[in-house]
């Protein structure tokens, strides 16, 4: 029997093939995968000016005849990415972009397939304007393979001048902390706190044997789990600044049980996520903070209702603003970094069941200064005791206390264009940060 070469084979090698000369003629190297690939057919490598960067970006290349895609109009069409590949690609350590291309009219769309292991919603949706694979996406491509992880990050400039805001905030630490001994595990010590008559309180931790607090556990409802002649109070700095890795990811770990602690009035603690959210004051009711922005006073809706389009009566999804903390020590400071993000509930308290393609829609509307903005705004809300503390008719708590200092900026000698963080679809009025931008 004659062997054959079926045309669904043939289509893809015209499909890699096209694509690679795609990237050619943009500028960038492109080498192609053996036949035992699973999943990327080619790496694509940034140049500048013909210098190779060694920056990588994984492609995957899906190519058809004719079809028309899914949900295809003038303005874009929807791609369904197939369970299998999903997997595979939440184990890369490159980014990864998915390139369309058609052969009858010989177009090519791109989108960043977005490395989250908790990633649920499987749906693409390309805009034809500004999803396609020419020169125009050059910048937009380079951007992928800047890390997005350490002691934050940013874009690098890429044209117009401009001053960028870095997601983290430094910290100011109480001056002392308190260690003593503890015959409970942390399991056993929860569990008798939660007993207790006085209000429980979690702004500790216990490792092998030692309890460390920034709090004098003889003067709140911890002393039930300490003992109470071995309380010693030290200078903060010596646990702080351990040379040691695992006192060192202790010391960060109380820093998130203590700003835990803090804000728990307000803000609530998702430990799938790892986020902190505003919480609704009530079932399907929003929540607005106000707070002084760069040039005016400003407000924000941090707990937002949606109601379904056709019946306005009944509540979609309720949407959080919130955070993921990370505290990090740079040299002899510690910072918190901040990466915005959103929560989502069905009426304000019950987590939504599938919120990734809630926030997947939310995220392609944020653009720089929205993200700016955010950050701002979580400066503000962290450090507003300390604005009470200006106020004489102010109640201001003398308990000890993480404080937070402004975000640092870095001037850049180009603006970042706008394409760089997503969708320049306008959703409204900017806020006043409008004309800054947020790297983070």
């Amino acid at each position: 029997m004659s062997k054959n070469i079926t045309s669904s084979q043939l289509l893809g090698e015209i499909g890699e093939t096209a694509v690679r000369l795609r990237f050619l003629n943009m500028g960038f190297q492109f080498d192609g995968r053996s036949r035992l690939e699973a999943g990327i057919d080619g790496i694509a490598e940034v140049m500048d000016k013909g210098k190779p960067l060694a920056r990588m970006i994984a492609v995957q290349v899906k190519a058809t005849e004719s079809s028309r895609y899914s949900s295809e109009g003038d303005a874009g069409f929807n791609y369904l990415i197939r369970p299998d590949d999903l997997v595979y690609w939440q184990g890369a350590n490159l980014p990864i972009v998915l390139v369309l291309y058609r052969k009858s009219d010989e177009t090519y769309f791109w989108k960043e397939i977005a490395v989250d292991p908790m990633r649920e919603d499987r749906k693409l949706h390309f805009n034809k304007q500004t999803d396609v694979l020419d020169g125009n996406a050059v910048d937009r491509l380079a951007a992928l393979t800047v890390p997005k992880s350490g002691f934050g990050y940013y874009v690098p400039p890429l044209g117009g001048g401009e001053e960028a805001l870095v997601n983290i905030l430094p910290v100011t630490l109480p001056t002392e902390m308190f260690v003593a001994s503890t015959q409970y595990t942390l399991k056993k010590a929860a569990s008798i706190l939660l007993d207790a008559d006085e209000p429980a309180r979690f702004d500790w931790v216990i490792r092998g044997g030692t309890f460390w607090s920034f709090a004098d556990p003889r003067e709140n409802v911890c002393k039930r789990i300490v003992d109470l002649d071995q309380v010693e109070a030290i200078d903060t700095a010596i646990l702080a600044f351990h040379e040691d890795q695992d006192e060192h990811n202790n010391f960060a770990y109380l820093l998130r049980k203590a700003l835990d602690y803090q804000i728990r009035k307000d803000l609530g603690w998702n430990k799938d996520k790892r986020l902190f959210y505003f919480r609704a004051a009530a079932e399907n009711t929003s929540r607005t903070f106000a707070y002084e922005a760069s040039k005016k006073r400003t407000s924000t809706e941090v707990v937002n209702v949606a109601f379904n389009k056709l019946d306005e009566s009944r509540v979609e999804f309720v949407r959080h603003h919130a955070f993921v903390p990370r505290f990090e020590r740079i040299f002899d400071q510690w910072y918190l970094v901040i990466s915005p993000t959103y929560f989502f509930t069905t009426n304000g308290f019950v987590p939504h069941s599938y919120p990734g393609a809630l926030l997947a829609g939310k995220k392609r509307l944020d653009n720089s200064a929205s993200l700016r903005g955010q950050v701002v705004m979580w400066h503000r809300f962290l450090t507003q005791p300390e604005r009470d503390a200006n106020n004489l008719f102010a109640e201001v708590s003398s308990a000890p206390r993480l404080k937070f200092g402004e975000p640092p900026t870095v001037a850049l000698a180009t603006r970042v264009p706008e394409d760089v963080w997503g969708s320049s679809k306008k959703t409204g009025p900017e806020p006043d940060e409008a004309q800054e931008r947020l790297f983070g």
